[in-house]
């Protein structure tokens, strides 16, 4: 991957950081996007600097169409087309149930979580033009099959990604574009402040899991990384866990 244009949404931190100091290692040169901490993003850059890479820091509301393009055309004017997009970034699910979820949750998560994803995928297609090949890979979640209380914004947006990303590869594939999702299960990110904040309740949690433990977002940069590979070229159309065998267990217990 020496050379070759990586972006990554969310950039800033969790996956999306892991993600990007992944790529890094293998030489690649990589836009970190982020949305509003730019001292993040820039620590970031900085780690992937010393890991190998040549980053850059832009910001980009996914969920903003003028944003994305700005970002994009920033990117390709330092770097050149993108060869790969990976789409970490991304809303938590509110907690709220259905009877009591504003409208302007709803909105708002469809509009980070889905409507990102379309408009991100868009823009690096765009960008490629009629240049065969690339790589498209979404960070999706378990909860986009398994569904949680509280969780409809959420679990709905992610669903909505898995048929993105299936319709994507079918469209793309003649042009030698693969997309792909990662589900996630439970990984120590910030978005799972009180997992990493208190160890009892994180322990409690992975009882739960029967790997034993939460996962770690290098991890599933790891999975990232492997996707965007030439070891992955004939893998597209494909939603993969990473959870520790959490969703497995569907369906015990009552």
């Amino acid at each position: 991957m020496t050379g070759e244009c990586v972006v990554v949404t969310g950039g800033e931190s969790g996956i999306g950081a892991a993600c990007t100091v992944a790529f890094g290692e293998r030489g690649a040169r990589v836009a970190v996007f982020y949305h509003l901490d730019v001292t993040a993003a820039e620590a970031v850059a900085r780690e992937v600097e010393k890991a190998g890479g040549q980053p850059m820091v832009q910001p980009c509301s996914v969920d903003d169409e003028a944003s994305v393009e700005a970002a994009f055309a920033a990117v390709e004017a330092r770097f050149g087309p993108a060869a790969v997009l990976v789409n970490s970034a991304g809303l938590n699910m509110s907690g709220v149930k259905v009877r009591d979820m504003a409208l302007a949750q709803w909105d708002r998560l469809i509009a980070t979580d889905l409507t990102g994803a379309f408009l991100t995928s868009r823009r690096f297609l765009r960008g490629r033009g009629e240049a065969r090949g690339g790589v498209i890979v979404h960070i999706s979640s378990i909860h986009a099959e398994v569904v949680r209380a509280g969780g409809a914004d959420y679990d709905a947006a992610k669903g909505g990604l898995t048929k993105l990303v299936q319709t994507l590869a079918v469209e793309e594939a003649g042009r030698g574009v693969r997309v792909n999702a990662i589900e996630p299960g439970m990984i120590l990110t910030p978005m799972n402040p009180r997992a990493l904040a208190d160890d009892a309740y994180r322990a409690a949690l992975e009882k739960n899991i029967p790997a034993g433990r939460a996962g770690r977002p290098e991890e599933v940069a790891w999975l990232a990384r492997w996707l965007a590979s030439d070891e992955a070229v004939y893998v597209t159309g494909a939603t993969i866990v990473i959870d520790g065998g959490l969703s497995l267990l569907l369906g015990q217990g009552a």
